[in-house]
């Protein structure tokens, strides 16, 4: 019964969808990830740099992931008993698994193990900051913040706080990935229908 209401679940908040989404990403990584893409650096005086195509691609799949919150009753959901969210985040969790596990050995299989664990962080950390953007602005609105930080890398490269580039066990960066996703999943959990539960306790 379980498995069946499940199914049913990921069928209607496009499960299939965001895998195969995910998928032609990280297999684009794979393909074109060591491709160069030219930009301008702020941080180096203007100097046009180059970045590989990898270091970006996660923050496809981390707004993508986000998908999985919307839907026709995504707003009745928003309202449904705690066993109702509990029932959602096992999904997207679920989802999210899912999708690091075949980013990583796609990655790792065309490039390297340390190559797969650092896409797999960046995912967390852009679907952190996917989570976030969708409570503040809307979910057709998971991209800016993201996007935001994306350009901030770009524009500022080769630094400590670059988790793109820092080696697999960059302390920093695990860090970073944690407090991300820790925000993302408590914006995520603070509907309004809950919040106004919280402040008559």
């Amino acid at each position: 019964m379980l498995n069946s209401d499940l199914f049913r679940y990921a069928r209607v908040h496009r499960a299939l969808a965001i895998l195969g989404a995910t998928a032609a990403v990280v297999v684009l990584s794979a393909f074109f990830g060591g491709t160069n893409i030219a930009v301008p650096s702020i941080g180096s005086g203007g100097v046009t740099t180059g970045i590989p195509f990898r270091r970006e691609l996660p923050l496809l799949s981390g707004v993508f992931l986000t998908a999985s919150l919307d839907g026709a009753m995504s707003k009745h959901e928003e309202m449904g008993t705690e066993a109702m969210h509990r029932y959602r985040f096992r999904y997207c969790f679920g989802l999210a698994l899912a999708v690091c596990a075949l980013s990583f050995s796609v990655e790792a299989l065309a490039v390297s193990v340390e190559a797969g664990v650092i896409f797999v962080r960046s995912i967390l950390i852009w679907l952190g900051l996917a989570l976030f953007s969708v409570r503040l602005l809307g979910t057709q609105l998971s991209w800016p913040l993201p996007l935001a930080s994306a350009l901030f890398l770009i524009w500022y490269p080769q630094t400590w706080w670059d988790w793109t580039s820092n080696p697999a066990t960059d302390l920093f960066s695990w860090t970073a990935a944690a407090a991300s996703l820790t925000m993302g999943a408590t914006a995520s959990a603070a509907t309004p229908w809950r919040v106004k539960g919280w402040t008559r306790r």
